[in-house]
């Protein structure tokens, strides 16, 4: 099975999106199946033409607004829209996704409830054929794992019904808030919007890895060209391709042996709040781990020991925050070998919706995934109910993983 992946060039959009899946092969029919499915047939008219940017030729996907009703759609509509329909199950799913993530957003930087939400972008029919046919694109696509790099967002203004707004807009802000998108930033970014809150949405839900594999084959692709007029080529790139990432991962050594620093001290004359707080402050300052307890001093003082495990890089820097935080007149430090699994962080769908969790490769190829220790309390927190039964939950229900990085 081939995997996919997604070039945005600089940033990306629903139409360029669409245009690209549709130079890559996806048929026309696949694409607009889903929208008569909906009802939808008669309210648009979508156009692949040829066209270039900057020289380079590809598809620009064109979407004509035929629906004469003026309908304000919101969220509500939107979803029963969706949940009433007959599409085959995983696609009606991704489909549903994409735009509640967009309501999700839009709800809360205009400070309403989702479903009340009636998008600037979304509600219009143009946004409607994007998100649908991209979605119907990829399932037909059916690739192990879609993989994209980092978009550019842009900077300036952009005109919408809510008048003018700054670039990156307000729900693209939020949509790469509440995914943890990583983006390119540069200070000498292109005037305009690069990427639109439609492109950001179907990044954020359709991708199972924010970078591309390590090393990969191109057996085919698609390029789609974008509206806007820029001194490069504005266009997004859908590539089929076969990964060797999981060769890899199986070219390190798993367990790995690296070097840490290990710095400790024992102190007297400091009360137990600010040892508190100079803990603290060692954890926030990127500490692999730190502990400490009470221990009986010289003059049958209570003190307290204190250990800390750090990058091998930072043991300068963190004698400093002993000396500058601590009372402290001594350090004793070491170098020591440890050896640890390969892990990496993500996100994971259970029945509590999309939880941070971390998987650790074990040395026999299996992988053990472990909730974050805040979600967990903070879903006990939320439902009132056990943590061993919030654990259990997860396990039954966990589903889809989509990771942030990769093995390390």
């Amino acid at each position: 099975m081939e995997d996919v992946l997604i070039e945005c060039s600089p940033g990306i959009s629903g139409d360029m999106l669409l245009g690209a899946f549709y130079d890559l092969g996806v048929p026309k029919k696949v694409i607009e199946q889903p929208l008569i499915d909906l009802g939808l047939k008669d309210l648009y008219q979508i156009e692949f033409k040829e066209s270039k940017s900057c020289s380079i030729r590809g598809i620009k996907a064109k979407v004509k607004n035929i629906d004469s009703s003026s309908i304000k759609r919101t969220w509500r509509n939107i979803k029963e829209l969706i949940l009433n329909s007959h599409l085959e199950d995983k696609l009606k799913k991704i489909i549903y996704e994409v735009f509640e993530s967009l309501a999700i957003a839009e709800g809360k930087v205009h400070g309403i409830k989702s479903e009340d939400v009636h998008f600037h972008e979304i509600g219009a029919i143009d946004s409607l054929v994007d998100i649908i046919g991209v979605c119907a694109a990829l399932n037909y696509l059916n690739p192990k794992e879609v993989f994209c790099n980092e978009p550019t967002l842009g900077k300036g203004f952009v005109q919408t019904e809510h008048g003018k707004l700054s670039v990156p807009p307000p729900a693209v802000i939020e949509l790469i808030r509440q995914k943890n998108i990583r983006v390119l930033s540069k200070r000498d970014s292109i005037e305009g919007e690069l990427s639109t809150p439609t492109g950001i949405a179907l990044l954020a839900n359709l991708v199972d890895y924010l970078e591309p594999p390590s090393k990969y084959t191109i057996n085919s692709y698609g390029v789609g060209i974008g509206n806007l007029k820029f001194p490069f080529p504005n266009l997004v790139r859908v590539y089929k391709i076969t990964s060797f990432k999981d060769s890899s991962i199986n070219e390190q050594i798993n367990p790995k042996c690296e070097e840490i620093s290990v710095q400790e001290a024992w102190i007297d004359d400091q009360t137990p709040e600010d040892i508190s707080s100079f803990v603290e402050k060692l954890r926030i300052e990127g500490a692999y781990d730190v502990s400490y307890q009470a221990i009986n001093m010289k003059k049958n003082r209570i003190g307290f020991s204190i250990q800390v495990i750090l990058p091998l890089e930072k043991k300068e820097f963190f004698r400093r925050l002993w000396f500058d935080y601590s009372n402290t007149i001594g350090v004793r430090e070491r170098t020591q070998s440890r050896w640890v699994l390969l892990r990496r962080r993500g996100e994971c769908s259970t029945a509590f919706g999309n939880i941070k969790v971390k998987q650790t490769l074990k040395p026999d190829g299996s992988i053990n995934m472990k909730p974050e220790n805040d979600e967990v309390l903070r879903l006990k927190l939320k439902h009132e109910i056990s943590t061993d039964e919030i654990r259990k939950i997860i396990k039954e229900s966990s589903k889809k993983f989509k990771a942030f990085e990769n093995w390390k």
